[in-house]
């Protein structure tokens, strides 16, 4: 057996999983992150021994502990260079939390675990290579390789969200202009419906608005009903989306493209449109193009990934 840690900015949540890669156990605690990093990692190493224990085992019998953590890890350090959602910059976390830990402890990006999760368990299962994009407040993802995450000779690689797309674009949190996560994700779709409510105030999507924040689901259900401007909204977003991902296809030529994130919830409303615009897009229309399907695991695909690294 197996545990796998995923952290996050509010909770982490760890899990058991057995020689199939299944999940037998689950458990999260607060993540509290503004407290200095040593307790968090305390937390994290307590709560990995609770699963051993949930699993009727003990921590010295695992196999392996796996960590996902956002920001930028380092793997072969073992160090947190830097976290933006955590505060944290160089923190030796594998060095810290084997002091609670006494087998191999490893770590990577938290969007390469969940990509590996897919990959090895979920929607991606059976496929040599697959490409995972996380479309949420950003756009993240991960990349695997003949079952292995590519994340370049430094760690840093995968960062799939901040390829421009668009030369001059919407400014991006990282500074630059055009990335794809300021059209992608779901706040470059809330920026959008905005947008629209404010150009056409008799609109559903205007009338919704009035009764509180837009969010994706409600733009999404505006659209569904035949409101024009969250038509016009959805259609949009849904190019820009594509537009990313047949750069990746061009790029990777994975097996499987996964579509995560709360808005893929949308399922194939989402997934159908896009395989649409790939298969116009591509460079090569000669191929066999990926499957473009729609994330199973939900927030259990970092957890299965990280007890797999």
């Amino acid at each position: 057996m197996r545990i796998g840690i995923d952290l996050g900015g509010t909770n982490i949540a760890g899990g058991v999983i057995g020689d199939g890669a299944e999940l037998l156990y689950t458990k999260s605690v607060p993540t509290n992150a503004q407290r200095p990093y040593s307790e968090v990692i305390y937390d994290m190493g307590m709560l990995a021994v609770e699963l051993a224990q949930m699993a009727g085992s003990s921590i010295e019998s695992m196999e392996s502990v796996g960590v996902g953590s956002p920001g930028t890890p380092h793997k072969g350090t073992g160090v947190i260079l830097y976290s933006n959602n955590l505060g944290w910059e160089n923190v030796p976390l594998v060095q810290e939390l084997g002091r609670y830990i006494p087998v191999p402890i490893r770590l990577d990006n938290d969007a390469n675990c969940a990509a590996l999760g897919e990959y090895a368990a979920g929607a991606a299962k059976g496929s040599r290579s697959a490409v995972m994009v996380t479309f949420g407040t950003g756009v993240g993802g991960g990349i695997v390789l003949d079952g292995k995450i590519h994340s370049g000779f430094n760690s840093a690689g995968g960062e799939i969200g901040h390829m421009v797309i668009v030369s001059g674009g919407e400014r991006c949190t990282c500074g630059r202009e055009g990335c794809w996560e300021s059209y992608a994700s779901a706040t470059a779709l809330i920026r959008m419906g905005n947008g629209a409510a404010d150009r056409d105030p008799h609109s559903l999507l205007a009338s919704i608005r009035q009764k509180g924040r837009l969010n994706g689901r409600l733009i999404f259900d505006a659209a569904q009903k035949g409101d024009s401007a969250a038509c016009q909204v959805v259609k949009g977003y849904i190019w820009y989306m594509a537009e990313g991902i047949t750069n990746l296809v061009n790029i990777f030529q994975p097996e499987a493209v996964v579509l995560g994130g709360g808005i893929c919830a949308q399922g194939d409303y989402i997934a159908d449109p896009i395989r649409e615009y790939v298969a116009q897009g591509v460079f090569c229309k000669q191929v066999e193009l990926p499957r473009i399907v729609t994330a199973t695991l939900g927030n259990n695909a970092g957890i299965i990934g990280a007890a797999l690294l």
